[in-house]
């Protein structure tokens, strides 16, 4: 019995430096951390025609720990197309920088988005970690306002009686991606000439809030021709503009022009053209001339004729 207990006390002993070695060796294993951060954490991204459709941030993957950390990245993006890397290793209290790209569609309209980068520590010291070890950042992806409209006049040529009024008919679209006020008019240079040849300009607005990608607002200008043409006719023109209020905001006015002839007929009564009037006087002219050059010959014939009477 004796040699048993001593086989138990030896057995007792050895466990209990088993365990005395491994609670110490459970307390050294390291534990896992990282941190992530972005600037800027606004992503504006300009849809307009011509640009890239594309923005950016920087990351920062920070570790706080004494070992080597691999650590997984993931982005989501709220419906956008996003590229980042997959993973990077970051050195023992170090940190490593990457960037984050959002694509964008074109013609988009302007609005927020939201986009998350996310990172979770893989490995640590090339071991997997004992802990979970996660950090995100959220930012804001923006798609930036831009300008672009368009001009269609409903009759670009009219032919017009003087004193006559009529209204001219304009349409703006918006083709920008937002709403937009359109400042709408007359170029001045237009406006002086039209006024200096008798003609009379209202124009009812002078602007118009039109919504992007639908139908065009409408706008009319009321024009009076002038009271007396004379005899010959004129070609006058007028010149529509349309101009976003967004973009003389925002470094640079975009307008968009459209211009029309008006033909006022030089005439005093209607339908009566003084060329053919005047071709027609002639004629008769000379018709009756002959006649009467005829009678005369005519009568000296007959006289010649009949001596006596």
């Amino acid at each position: 019995m004796s040699g048993v207990k001593r086989t138990l006390c030896v057995l007792t002993l050895y466990l209990a430096s088993m365990l005395l070695v491994a609670v110490p060796a459970q307390a050294q294993l390291p534990t896992a951390a990282v941190s992530i951060t972005c600037a800027p954490a606004e992503i504006k991204v300009d849809v307009k025609p011509g640009s890239t459709l594309v923005g950016f941030t920087t990351c920062t993957a920070s570790n706080p720990t004494a070992y080597i950390e691999k650590i997984a990245l993931s982005v989501t993006s709220d419906g956008l197309a996003a590229a980042a890397p997959g993973d990077i290793y970051v050195g023992g209290n170090s940190e490593e920088d990457f960037q984050v790209v959002v694509r964008a569609q074109p013609f988009m309209t302007m609005q927020a988005r939201s986009l998350v980068v996310q990172g979770s520590v893989q490995e640590i010291s090339g071991l997997p970690p004992a802990n979970v070890a996660t950090s995100g950042a959220s930012m804001i992806v923006s798609i930036t306002q831009f300008a672009l409209l368009q001009v269609e006049a409903v009759e670009p040529f009219v032919q017009l009686m003087p004193k006559t009024d009529k209204d001219f008919e304009f349409k703006v679209y918006n083709l920008g991606n937002q709403f937009d006020f359109m400042k709408v008019g007359i170029s001045e240079n237009s406006r002086e000439q039209l006024e200096d040849a008798g003609f009379n300009i209202n124009i009812p607005i002078s602007k118009v809030n039109v919504e992007p990608m639908v139908a065009p607002a409408k706008v009319r200008i009321q024009i009076r021709t002038p009271k007396t043409q004379g005899w010959t006719d004129a070609y006058h023109t007028l010149d529509f503009y349309a101009e976003s209020d967004f973009s003389c905001k925002n470094g640079g006015c975009d307008r968009e022009s459209q211009m029309i002839t008006i033909y006022v007929r030089g005439v005093y009564l209607p339908g009566f053209e003084i060329i053919p009037a005047l071709s027609m006087v002639a004629l008769a002219a000379a018709v009756a001339g002959r006649r009467f050059l005829g009678s005369d010959d005519e009568e000296g014939e007959w006289r010649e004729a009949a001596p006596g009477l």
